[in-house]
């Protein structure tokens, strides 16, 4: 048993428990607002397109500022810069709540509001994810990764089953500003946690030099990211699953069409949090995988299948369990490619690659909610949307994979390994 289930030895080390502890309470109220802004803007439009756009209005920030974020991580101490984070973050959701409470009623402010989050988002999750090698030794850094992401999923399962039961208790009126509510209140826990974290100066240059931030620092990540071709493979199959497979824009429209709405819409956008939280919890065997390259690439197939068929369900328990397949594949992918890129790159480098994997992490997503919501609009419906997109998935990372061997062929290294496995194809 010891053997299957989740690694909890990072939880011995006080500044990675209080971290996590702040950050686990913080994603509770965070993933109430994620079900609450695209329920709030469907209300509002009547139009899965307008939620698509919420993509278009979180991916832009994360791409500017997710890449400049990564660059001040590396030049800065980023105790510092997870806190300006944090609490700009906080201040966006404080905006929320009261448009909530104030009845606007506005799509653009909505908008406003959700680039101001993205903004925060962007600055601090670069620092939070780069600070855990200076708080774990090496050896601790999947089983962290592992725990950080069932902790995620745990969190995305009650948030949206909660905000579920909230408006179908409330209604949508009355529940939004619940919502936003609670995760005004909760969200003060990541705060507190990041203040009683260490200082995390920046690590010297190579040639002894100070890190360099802002667009030179960029430039000097994007160089690196360059010359190792396993990191930006792992990049592009993630690419492709999240924006050709997420279905997550259509879950309004589903849910009204298809099941009534009510509560049917938390148990949707709570789904694959539940299978990436189930798989979590029985992932001591994930650390101990070799070929974390092929592994990737299993995972995106399983992914992109288990799409595919939960967007021909017509049960709301068939596709609720469908996504939860898909969330068991998701965490695969997630923890093997942040184990790749915590390993594989110098710590001079993690924030600025970091910044990339944000923007690919928490951008493919909102590109996929542009795509479903474009699609379902213009291409025949939801379903037509979301089905497709499961299959166009599986067909582009089958054709990364013949394409670009590098990957498949990645296999992990630890200490005392004679030799790494080669960066090139």
């Amino acid at each position: 048993m010891r053997r299957w289930a989740i690694d909890l030895r990072p939880l011995r080390v006080p500044a990675y428990r209080r971290l996590w502890l702040g950050n686990a309470i913080a994603m509770f109220g965070f993933q109430m607002t994620a079900v609450a802004v695209p329920v709030e803007m469907y209300a509002l439009t009547r139009d899965s397109f307008w939620v698509g756009l919420l993509g278009v209005a979180s991916f832009v920030p994360l791409l500017v500022f997710g890449l400049w974020a990564g660059a001040v991580a590396d030049s800065r101490d980023r105790r510092r810069v997870l806190l300006a984070g944090s609490v700009l973050l906080w201040a966006s959701v404080l905006g929320l709540l009261a448009q909530a409470l104030l009845g606007v009623g506005s799509p653009g402010l909505l908008l406003a509001l959700v680039v101001v989050h993205s903004i925060a988002f962007a600055i601090s999750s670069p620092a939070r994810s780069a600070a855990l090698p200076r708080l774990l030794p090496p050896d601790l850094l999947p089983a962290a990764t592992t725990l950080n992401f069932t902790t995620f999923t745990a969190a995305s399962v009650v948030g949206p089953l909660g905000a579920g039961v909230v408006f179908a208790a409330f209604g949508t009126d009355t529940g939004l500003p619940i919502a936003y509510a609670l995760d005004a209140v909760l969200f003060l826990g990541l705060v507190v946690a990041t203040l009683r974290l260490p200082a995390m100066p920046p690590a010297p240059a190579a040639d002894g030099e100070p890190t360099r931030g802002g667009l030179a620092g960029v430039l000097d990540g994007l160089r690196y990211l360059s010359t190792t071709p396993i990191l930006l493979l792992s990049f592009a199959v993630d690419l492709v699953a999240m924006i050709m497979a997420m279905p997550r824009a259509l879950f309004p429209e589903i849910a009204e069409g298809r099941f009534g709405g009510g509560a049917a819409v938390g148990w949707l956008y709570s789904a694959m949090a539940i299978g990436a939280m189930l798989g979590g919890l029985t992932s001591g065997w994930i650390g101990r995988l070799r070929r974390q390259g092929l592994a990737l690439i299993l995972a995106v197939f399983g992914w992109g299948v288990a799409v595919a068929l939960a967007g021909l369900a017509h049960h709301l328990w068939l596709m609720v369990v469908l996504l939860a397949v898909a969330g068991v594949a998701d965490l695969v992918s997630a923890v093997v490619r942040q184990s790749m890129l915590l390993v594989y790159a110098p710590d001079r480098m993690r924030g600025r690659l970091q910044g990339v994997n944000t923007v690919v992490v928490a951008g493919g997503p909102r590109l996929g909610d542009l795509r479903a919501g474009a699609m379902a609009t213009g291409f025949g419906g939801a379903g037509v949307a979301w089905v497709g997109g499961g299959l166009a998935a599986v067909v582009l990372t089958g054709l990364l994979a013949v394409a670009f061997p590098a990957l498949r062929r990645y296999r992990r290294t630890d200490p005392g390994d004679p030799s790494p496995s080669p960066p090139g194809p």
